[in-house]
């Protein structure tokens, strides 16, 4: 077996951004390498490159207990954010909903039992009501939980422009930090500010009021 690279050549790959997620989510916290792994579910061998990576970056320092902390969060969060393409790295499966106000389709899905988390405008509009979403955007761990969902908002599938989005992510690590929001399970704050940063349709203006 050939062993791993010394560093990792890029940060926000897939399994490497599970542990940015977690430091970010978490920016106050000092950690460990087994800490970190577990907390990303991903090998020890992998928190150990990341880490040495974002150590050599200047992002990751050691404390006076020889702990791990970020140095600088706000500008790895920048970093990650405008490198990450929402539109271009997950499966959207498109619905249409007959209800006219946003705010009646997230009273219905706070009534789900089904695992979701809401992402983009709609998360932002819980979080910090800006920008008023025109679609409504929620990531599900599978294509099981897509029929539950289709069900417990009353959607119509539609080959395209849907104005309820279910979101197969790129990676399940998505949900860490998930947590609820008037009712609404909602993306952490990290995931929500990457995914909306370059999304179109003032995306940027909207993951801009999610650090006020």
């Amino acid at each position: 077996m050939r062993p791993l690279s010394p560093k990792i050549s890029n940060i926000f790959a897939l399994k490497s951004s599970r542990i940015l997620r977690v430091l970010l989510t978490e920016a106050g916290r000092d950690w460990v390498e087994r800490e970190i792994a577990e907390a990303a579910s991903t090998s020890r061998g992998m928190a150990h490159y990341v880490c040495k990576t974002l150590t050599g970056m200047g992002y990751l320092a050691r404390n006076e207990h020889n702990r791990m902390v970020l140095t600088d969060p706000l500008r790895l969060l920048k970093r990650w954010a405008a490198y990450h393409q929402y539109d271009a790295m997950n499966e959207f499966l498109d619905y249409h909903t007959f209800e006219r106000e946003v705010d009646e389709t997230l009273k219905k899905i706070a009534k789900s039992d089904s695992p979701y988390a809401a992402t983009t405008l709609a998360g932002a509009w819980l979080v910090s009501p800006h920008v008023r979403p025109s679609d409504l955007h929620f990531y599900i761990p599978n294509k099981e939980t897509m029929e539950e969902i289709f069900q417990d908002l009353d959607l119509r599938p539609t080959p395209r422009g849907g104005n309820v989005k279910l979101v197969l992510p790129y990676d399940e690590g998505v949900f860490y930090g998930s947590r609820e929001v008037m009712g609404v399970k909602v993306v952490s704050n990290i995931q929500l500010y990457v995914d909306l940063y370059n999304y179109p349709a003032r995306g940027e203006e909207a993951a801009s009021k999610i650090l006020d």
